[in-house]
């Protein structure tokens, strides 16, 4: 009943409410007067006729238009804004209504690509930023992760789609909003908060690595130290061995031998001796502060690895290998760690007569490298990276923190760890892959 009273049959029904009264009384004048019947049918079908185009022409231009107009608003509902009204150059109401109604959706067209370009724009710095930021959904379902999220967990993106907090092992993170706290071996800044989005409450976690960042200060304190003690011992250092070395030759030019002579003599070697022992370990340390940035290349890992192993004999290191990977790397440099670990490495073991096993696997977006040790194991991890400690006779105490340094420089990292299933260390190095 509702579809037979539609909105164009009332137009049209309105219309012939309006017209019949007019055509009847005409056909009844004509009938009612002396005309011929011929007279009397020709004003019946000339009436019939005009009510008839009368309503052809109500419906195009008053239904059409507004269907026009319906199709539009429609459009501009699904955002679709190519549509545009044909009618809006019409000089008259319902040419300004479309006039209108076209500026009406190219204004929402220019603001909706506004609102693209600017969530792209989001996505991006989103992705670039070092700290891990994931969004939540009411249910505590990740809807958003950028790529330090993902490099954190280990898990590609489209896996954490959809995922709980407590299934990808943040449910605690989340919920404490505790400000600082640790996962894992690394210290981390924590912030929580809150948005709504159609109406729901979503939250939002940045978890940014502040670790790596109270390292790199600490490094730039410590150069800073090494290269204002380094200036001041090579300045003295310098005099002490000339003025040793000048008395060398004074004394080796007397031709007594008293055992004065002789003491005099031995003590200089032992200084000269020992100025040059200082100067090598200063220049040991100073490569903490000339470390060149990493030329990165795609290096094939493996040759790297076996070229390390084969420089240290003392003991047969086993590479267990894993599948071929190609790193984003400075070759020299990743050599170079790979180096420092293998000799820790097998020190340790030879202390317990020990083995050394090499082996390797992609993870995400990384390659993580273990070398592991059967010697005594860690018996603190305190000072591990802690520059200038040493437990080792003779040890500089910069080797690991060069190793991470370099690591790190490379964007990806270096932990050490006791292992789980026997008594010995677990190096682990983790480098970006390559791209190519």
């Amino acid at each position: 009943m509702r579809n037979f009273f539609s909105y164009e049959r009332r137009i049209v029904g309105t219309a012939l409410l309006a017209v019949v009264p007019l055509a009847a009384a005409a056909i009844l004048l004509v009938a009612a007067g002396d005309y011929p019947d011929v007279v009397t049918w020709t004003v019946a079908l000339l009436v019939g006729a005009t009510l008839g185009i009368a309503t052809i022409a109500l419906r195009e231009v008053v239904v059409y238009p507004l269907r026009t107009l319906a199709n539009v608003i429609s459009a501009i509902r699904e955002e679709d804004y190519t549509i545009r009204a044909r009618e809006a150059t019409d000089p008259n109401v319902f040419g300004e209504i479309m006039l209108e109604l076209n500026d009406l959706s190219a204004t929402m067209r220019a603001r909706h690509l506004a609102a693209l370009e600017a969530a792209a724009l989001v996505r991006a710095v989103i992705a670039e930023v070092d700290a891990a930021i994931f969004a939540f959904d009411s249910s505590s379902r990740v809807e958003l992760v950028n790529r330090a999220g993902e490099r954190m967990l280990g898990i590609a993106g489209e896996e954490l789609i959809g995922k709980t907090a407590a299934e990808i092992g943040l449910a605690d993170v989340l919920e404490s909003g505790d400000p600082s706290t640790s996962l894992g071996m690394t210290r981390v800044s924590v912030r929580v908060s809150t948005f709504r989005r159609e109406g729901n409450a979503h939250r939002l976690l940045v978890i940014a690595d502040i670790s790596r960042a109270l390292r790199q200060e600490e490094i730039r304190a410590w150069q800073r130290v090494v290269r204002v003690l380094g200036h001041e011992l090579n300045n003295s250092l310098a005099p002490i061995k000339s003025i040793a070395g000048s008395l060398e030759e004074a004394l080796a030019m007397e031709k007594t031998h008293t055992p004065l002579h002789a003491n005099l003599t031995r003590g200089l070697e032992g200084i000269s001796r020992r100025a040059d022992a200082l100067a090598r370990f200063l220049s040991g340390y100073s490569e903490l502060a000339r470390l060149p940035e990493p030329k990165l290349r795609a290096v094939e890992l493996e040759p790297v690895v076996r070229r390390a192993v084969a420089l240290d004999r003392r003991i047969d290191v086993r590479v267990e290998g894993g599948p071929s990977v190609r790193l984003e790397a400075d070759q020299d440099q990743l050599e170079q760690v790979i180096i420092n670990l293998l000799k820790n490495a097998i020190d340790a073991s030879l202390e317990t007569g020990g083995s050394v096993v090499v082996r390797w696997k992609p993870n995400g977006e990384y390659a993580d490298i273990v070398i592991a040790d059967e010697g005594p194991g860690l018996a603190s991890t305190a000072n591990l990276f802690t520059p200038f400690f040493t437990t080792k006779p003779g040890g500089s105490g910069i080797g690991l923190v060069l190793s991470r340094q370099i690591a790190e420089a490379h964007g990806g990292a270096l932990n050490l760890r006791n292992r789980d299933d026997r008594t010995g260390c677990e190096a682990v190095l983790r480098i970006p892959l390559s791209r190519e």
